[in-house]
């Protein structure tokens, strides 16, 4: 493999502008990282994180949040405060009544958005959306705030330059039944439950997991590299191809991303599976990005 060599490509908000001189693979590259960027900077995205809350079986508020907010049968629930500067709207939420909502265990969805005290305009740039969240069995609150510093701040993910060494087609080998695992988190008292639907053979008889589908697989992984986050991920196969159809998979390591937890302190993104841990640096893909 090949040394690492540090990217500087210029960025805004649009993401990586490429040089012109690149070859068709880097200028590849260069597209889907400025497509994996744009996503990141939505209002909302993996940017936008301020808090991760826990309510409690009593309802009481909640540090920034508008009304109070409890737990109870299966259900998160909120309501109202007399005290309230700001109010929480959406399609799910009740008026004059109590709103209540059920997620699934590893799952999410947007409650609602609010207007904090003191902002205006509705143009998607001010209001903070409320995600719920469970995890382990608990339920938890997410803040995504589009006037998070990690947003408006952000100038761009530190990468490894391309390097087509770093592109693989490696043995693979698919289970008839997908195993069930339970892996840890990034936040402390938390784990998650995935399915294991194959392994990967990659340099010397190192035996990854993969995790998800079978028709999109994925590699949580862990290497020897110093500057990148405690952990990547990266979505095996060649887009557009059913990766379970053959015996070898394509592994894009220039590829591998820092997960949400590497951005902000508010991810609850699942560790590899152990044993998923290359012994040697893999300088290709996101360095870490704080």
């Amino acid at each position: 493999m090949t040394d690492p060599r540090s990217t500087t490509i210029a960025t805004d908000l649009t993401g990586p502008v490429a040089p012109p001189d690149l070859s068709a693979a880097e200028r590849e590259h260069a597209a889907w990282r400025a497509a994996r960027e744009r996503k990141l900077c939505e209002p909302h995205g993996w940017l936008s994180p301020v808090a991760l809350l826990w309510p409690t079986s009593t309802p009481r508020p909640l540090p920034g949040l508008p009304g109070e907010w409890w737990v109870a049968d299966g259900r998160l629930f909120t309501r109202p405060t007399a005290g309230d500067t700001s109010a929480l709207v959406g399609d799910l939420v009740r008026y004059g009544a109590p709103t209540s909502v059920a997620v699934a265990e590893g799952r999410s969805l947007v409650l609602g958005t609010y207007l904090p005290e003191g902002r205006s305009g509705a143009d998607g740039e001010q209001e903070v959306a409320v995600e719920v969240v469970r995890r382990t069995g608990r339920y938890g609150l997410r803040l995504r705030d589009p006037q998070a510093p990690t947003r408006t701040g952000f100038s761009g993910v530190p990468a490894f330059a391309y390097d087509p060494a770093w592109v693989l087609d490696v043995p693979v080998r698919w289970f008839d039944r997908a195993v069930s695992l339970t892996v840890g988190a990034a936040q402390p008292r938390l784990v998650h439950h995935v399915e294991a639907v194959g392994e990967v053979e990659i340099a010397h008889d190192h035996l990854l997991l993969l995790t998800g589908t079978l028709a999109q697989p994925r590699l949580l992984f862990t290497d020897e590299t110093d500057g990148v986050a405690p952990w990547r991920v990266l979505r095996a196969g060649v887009p557009g191809e059913e990766p379970a159809a053959s015996d070898t998979l394509r592994l894009d390591l220039n590829r591998a991303t820092a997960l949400p937890f590497a951005f902000t302190g508010f991810g609850t993104c699942p560790a590899p599976a152990a044993g998923n841990h290359l012994p040697f640096a893999v300088p290709a893909g996101e360095k870490a990005p704080r």
